[in-house]
């Protein structure tokens, strides 16, 4: 490593022993821990504020987005530092966003200049929340067959149309969403790529409870929806090339679920729950599955790095997202087997007088979504069969 890079680890090392608090570094034992920032969102202690406040101050929220954006402008070699002094110290994330994951790479490459001037620093600082508008009723998997509608009105446009399965709808700040401008001509061609306020007039929102009990995803209403003309990102009719491109963040993100470094080891949650004996877990069969899990866990974290330093080389991600969704699904479905395991008959819990009593069943019939979300895991093996084995067609 050169002597810049071990000064820079040194600096960073520095500056992350003086502003991440203590109590961003124990692991996150539930999902309400998660910091998503915006407008409405209730932080669950001053600590967690002042960590996500800090990091997007330093652009470390974003650290590879250029300054100018609200970024950390870090090269290649600095963010795996960051990335690695923050895993020393077993960091919580400071901010989760759909902003950072989906909608920010997309505004860095077909985003005007005033709109990555405007969004991408309070992406960053994690001061508005977005949504995504894709999927509709009926439009699912065959996402270009949407009917959304957006009327050109010379200095405007007007939305009308629905939405559906869209995540934290109730909670965003922001949507960016795909509507038809030209129903004139093939599907793919006449979609375009709006931004706009969910508190604009004429926005409505409708949880739909889950299996698990939960209502992350909405139905989503436009009813007369007026959005400026300078919140179209690209260019009128061809929001199907940003749709495609942000779909491999999304995927590369579902995938990516698994991986964090501020959660629990299967290792350290079975000692929590169920105790050692002689220093190990007990159960030779429970043993050897959490061992089998951490080694696929540390396997696809190496391959997530390796297709990222791909991506940052300019090679692109393409297909080979569908490859990081797939798999990174069944990893998160096996972990949460693996917690129903652990957890014997406190996993079958469906709800108590303890705080978290439930999470656990909950958890694990919200993992069988995964196959679902990002794109079907039957969608994604024929793109993996196609595209990245090049196997010949039926």
């Amino acid at each position: 490593m050169s002597d810049a890079l071990e000064q820079f680890r040194s600096e960073t090392r520095a500056w992350l022993e003086a502003n991440c608090p203590a109590e961003m570094r124990t692991p996150q034992t539930s999902e309400d821990e998660t910091c998503w920032g915006g407008r409405n969102f209730k932080f669950t202690s001053q600590a967690q504020k002042d960590w996500m406040d800090r990091m997007g101050a330093k652009g470390w929220t974003v650290p590879e987005w250029p300054k100018a954006y609200g970024g950390g402008g870090l090269s290649k070699e600095e963010a795996k530092v960051l990335s690695s002094e923050l895993r020393r110290i077993k960091a919580r994330s400071p901010l989760n966003s759909f902003g950072i994951w989906m909608l920010g790479p997309a505004l860095l490459k077909f985003g005007s200049e005033e709109q990555k001037k405007h969004y991408l620093p309070q992406i960053a600082r994690g001061e508005i929340r977005w949504c995504q508008g894709y999927s509709e009723p009926g439009s699912g998997s065959d996402l270009a067959s949407l009917r959304t509608s957006a009327e050109d009105k010379g200095d405007h446009y007007l939305v009308n149309g629905q939405k559906v399965w869209t995540s934290y709808a109730d909670k965003a700040d922001w949507i960016f969403c795909l509507v038809r401008t030209d129903p004139t001509v093939a599907k793919h061609h006449g979609i375009s790529f709006l931004l706009f306020d969910m508190a604009s007039p004429g926005v409505s929102t409708a949880p739909i409870k889950l299996i698990s009990g939960a209502s992350p995803f909405c139905q989503t209403f436009f009813d007369n929806v007026k959005v400026p003309k300078e919140n179209l990102v690209g260019v009128p009719g061809k929001g199907w090339d940003i749709a495609k491109y942000l779909l491999t963040h999304e995927r590369e993100m579902i995938g990516a679920m698994d991986t964090g470094d501020a959660r629990e080891t299967m290792a350290q949650v079975a000692a929590r729950k169920i105790g050692l004996e002689n220093g190990t877990i007990a159960d030779a069969a429970l043993r050897t599955d959490i061992i089998r899990h951490e080694i696929d866990a540390w396997a696809f974290a190496l391959t997530m790095e390796r297709v990222k330093d791909t991506a940052k080389a300019g090679q692109g991600v393409g297909a080979l997202s569908s490859m990081l969704k797939y798999y990174g699904t069944e990893l998160n479905k096996q972990r949460m087997e693996l917690l129903m395991s652990i957890g014997g008959s406190d996993g079958l819990l469906w709800e108590g007088d303890n705080k978290g009593d439930g999470d656990l069943s909950r958890g694990w019939l919200r993992s069988r979504a995964n196959s679902i979300e990002g794109g079907t895991s039957e969608i994604n093996l024929n793109i993996i069969a196609k595209r990245v084995l090049e196997l010949p067609g039926a």
